[in-house]
């Protein structure tokens, strides 16, 4: 079902302003209706408004063009390492049984884990499908964005999400911040749940190509699939090296 809702939406228009926010809904919905999606989340997505902070997020992520040390040091590197470990070994059950499945070693998803939410602790507090919809609509990455606000209205058809569903300035959700289309390819029950959404993490990385007992470091046989979890490059080696340092290695 997917693949024929990710198709962009050819009539809706794009805007720049919250100026045509609302005509945009309306025209979506409409094409929203003609792919299938059924009247519960039509009425979620009518009921959304302009996200306003998250466009001037989408607009200012600086961090990503810092030096890797500089970018280290911003996201708190080394804390995330220390109590790394930490659950590492307080957590050690839950992290053997998420390897044996995927062959993730617990030292990238901790990574993971800590730089996304610090621990599920910091998971957002904007509504998602707003989020998502101010995003869809926004001319700047509207095709990417369509995709996963068609993903939201179907997990909000299935009961997954909610309209009310609360995550991050881009509509991530859940403990590690899965967007929608990656919750209906890769989520594992809750991801509100630590070892659901490490489970999640590891299904992700192991369908982009993760192989058992290869390394992850840039050049290794596994960073490829660290690539695929997030685009920035400072991002991808900071996963690999706090991953190697929690993992045991310097």
């Amino acid at each position: 079902m997917l693949a024929c809702l990710s198709s962009h939406a050819d009539a809706a228009q794009c805007g720049s302003t919250s100026a045509g926010f609302e005509a945009w809904k309306s025209e979506f919905a409409g094409e929203a209706r003609a792919k299938g999606i059924g009247a519960s989340a039509i009425s979620a997505l009518m009921g959304t408004n302009y996200a306003s902070a998250t466009i001037a997020a989408d607009r200012g992520q600086r961090s990503f063009s810092l030096s890797l040390d500089a970018f280290l040091a911003k996201r708190g590197a080394a804390t995330i390492v220390a109590r790394g470990r930490s659950l590492k070994q307080s957590q050690a059950a839950m992290f053997a049984s998420i390897q044996q499945r995927y062959g993730v070693p617990p030292g990238p998803l901790i990574a993971i884990w800590g730089m996304e939410t610090g621990f599920g602790s910091q998971r957002g507090n904007q509504n998602m499908l707003s989020s998502i919809a101010t995003l869809a609509y926004d001319c700047r990455r509207s095709a990417y964005f369509t995709e996963h606000l068609y993903a939201a209205l179907q997990l909000i058809e299935r009961g997954a999400l909610s309209p009310t569903t609360r995550g991050s300035m881009h509509g991530e959700v859940g403990q590690t911040q899965f967007m929608p289309k990656n919750i209906l390819a890769y989520g594992i029950g809750n991801l509100d749940v630590a070892a659901n959404a490490l489970g999640s993490t590891a299904n992700f990385l192991k369908a982009h190509g993760w192989k058992a007992g290869a390394g992850y470091q840039p050049g290794e046989p596994n960073f490829a699939a660290i690539q695929e979890w997030n685009a920035a490059g400072v991002y991808q080696k900071a996963i690999a090296l706090m991953g190697r340092q929690i993992d045991g290695g310097e």
